[in-house]
C-alpha cells in the first residue's frame, strides 16, 4: 500500500474510533458539549468548514482515481492473448483499486456521519437544558400555586373563625341578657308571691275577727 492510501486508511480507522467513542455512553452529552464549546475546539471551529470540504475534496479525488483504476483493470481482453502472469497481475491491481475504492468511500461517508453526530450531540444537550428549564419553571409554578392555595385557605379559615367568634360573642351576650331578664322575672315573681301571701294572711286575719 502506498503512502497516500496508508494515510487514508489511517484516517478511516481514526474516524471509526471517533464514531465508536461518540455513540458509546462513556461520555455524556454535557461533556461533549463542553468540549465542542472549549477554547481548544474553538481554535479549529473557525476553519472547520474549510478543513472539512478541503479533506472531502482530496478524498473525492482519490475516490475517482480508484474508480478509474477499477474500470481500467476490470476490462478483460480476449482469451488467449494474455499470459497467466499478466492476468494475475491485473487481478491484483483490480483488487487494490477496489480496496482503495471502499476505503475512500467509507472515509467520506464517516466524515458526514461524524459531522452529523457533532450537530446532534449539541442539539441534544441544548434540548436537555431547555427541558430542565421547563421542568424547573413548572415546579416553581406548582409550588407557587400550592403556596397561594394554602394562604387562601388560611385567610378563609381566619375569616370563618372571626365570623364564628363574632356569632359566639353575640350568642353569649344574648344569653347574658336572657339570664338577666330571667333573674328580673324571678325577683318580680318573688315580690308578687310575697304580696300574695301578705294579702292572704291579711284576709285570714280579718275573717278571724
Amino acid at each position: 500500500m502506498s503512502i497516500q492510501w496508508t494515510f487514508i486508511a489511517g484516517y478511516l480507522y481514526v474516524e471509526i474510533f471517533l464514531v465508536i467513542i461518540m455513540i458509546s455512553p462513556i461520555f455524556s452529552p454535557r461533556k461533549w458539549y463542553r468540549f465542542f464549546r472549549s477554547r481548544l475546539f474553538s481554535i479549529f471551529q473557525e476553519r472547520t468548514a474549510m478543513y472539512f470540504y478541503g479533506l472531502l475534496g482530496i478524498l473525492s479525488l482519490f475516490l475517482f482515481d480508484s474508480i478509474r483504476e477499477m474500470r481500467k483493470y476490470s476490462i478483460s481482453s480476449e482469451p488467449g492473448h494474455n499470459q497467466l502472469a499478466s492476468e494475475m497481475k491485473g487481478n491484483v491491481k483490480l483488487f487494490r483499486s477496489q480496496r482503495n475504492f471502499y476505503i475512500t468511500g467509507f472515509a467520506i461517508f464517516l466524515s458526514f456521519v461524524i459531522r452529523r453526530l457533532v450537530t446532534m450531540i449539541i442539539i441534544q444537550y441544548e434540548l436537555q437544558l431547555k427541558a430542565e428549564a421547563i421542568i424547573r419553571k413548572a415546579e416553581d409554578t406548582v409550588n407557587f400555586a400550592k403556596t397561594t392555595v394554602i394562604k387562601q385557605n388560611i385567610q378563609d379559615d381566619t375569616q370563618n373563625y372571626d365570623e364564628i367568634k363574632s356569632k359566639l360573642n353575640e350568642t353569649e351576650n344574648l344569653l347574658e341578657n336572657q339570664k338577666a331578664r330571667i333573674k328580673d322575672l324571678e325577683e318580680e315573681a318573688t315580690v308578687w308571691r310575697l304580696k300574695y301571701e301578705e294579702a292572704i294572711n291579711s284576709s285570714r286575719a280579718q275573717g278571724d275577727n
